[in-house]
């Protein structure tokens, strides 16, 4: 098993989120060391439950890594980890960042240099044609625009930065190979030529309120800074712009 592989593995174990990782790394070092730990080793670890024990001991009855991989390929993406140069800088500052990506095109240096567009799924036609002026605006100045992929305020501010010759990154809330909202199809194909589509979830997982909520964590923490474009009061969005002021 390769490092790259066993981070796979990982991240595909219910119960091992980024806490639980970095305590597993801190004990046995490399991730490869965690599944040739015993259960003595693993049972020794502070803050790790039988229940991920069990899970890490018997992984490969819940776990098809030879099926993931090839999912992998069939997508045209690649793993990066949180120790790889490509891994976005910003992201890696963030409390328990996730210690995978999967990525479909590039995230290049002048990445760095990035600002979130987020907003209402069900939007104004104003709101749209603010998003994109701004996403054109931001592309202009070289600057690349990050959101979440979603209807409304997310694909406008997509297709601004595209349309303007910008560089543009999508955060999903669901496996990379899942195309959600489906007619967003072409749009994911176009960020993978022009910048990334990033997941840090297992292949073919549908998206709930849980992993949007990781998701909005993510587009805050690997950007400079955050604007909503019309939110209510309960949207996705002001969550991001506030765990955005929290970092």
């Amino acid at each position: 098993m390769t490092s790259q592989e066993a981070h796979i593995v990982l991240n595909m174990i219910d119960g091992v989120g980024p806490a639980t990782y970095a305590k597993l790394r801190s004990a046995l070092g490399d991730a490869v060391n965690i599944f040739s730990a015993s259960e003595s080793q693993l049972s020794g670890i502070a803050g790790i439950s039988a229940d991920t024990i069990a899970a890490i001991l018997n992984w490969e009855k819940t776990v098809d890594l030879a099926a993931e991989i090839r999912r992998i390929q069939n997508a045209g993406c690649h793993i990066i980890l949180k120790e790889d140069e490509e891994y976005p800088k910003l992201l890696k500052e963030i409390y328990n960042p996730p210690f995978l990506l999967y990525v479909r095109g590039q995230i290049l240096p002048q990445d760095h240099n990035s600002i979130a567009i987020v907003g209402s799924r069900l939007t104004t036609l104003y709101g749209i044609e603010t998003a994109q002026k701004f996403a054109q605006q931001l592309a202009y100045a070289g600057i690349s625009v990050v959101s979440g992929g979603a209807r409304g305020i997310d694909t406008a501010a997509h297709w601004g930065a595209l349309n303007s010759k910008g560089r543009t990154i999508s955060i999903l809330g669901n496996g990379i190979n899942v195309v959600y909202p489906a007619e967003n199809v072409k749009l994911f194909e176009e960020i993978s030529q022009n910048g990334a589509v990033i997941s840090q979830f297992p292949m073919n997982l549908s998206g709930n309120r849980n992993t949007y909520s990781i998701r909005n964590r993510i587009v805050a923490g690997m950007t400079l800074g955050t604007l909503v474009v019309e939110a209510n009061q309960t949207s996705g969005a002001l969550i991001t712009a506030g765990m955005a002021a929290e970092m």
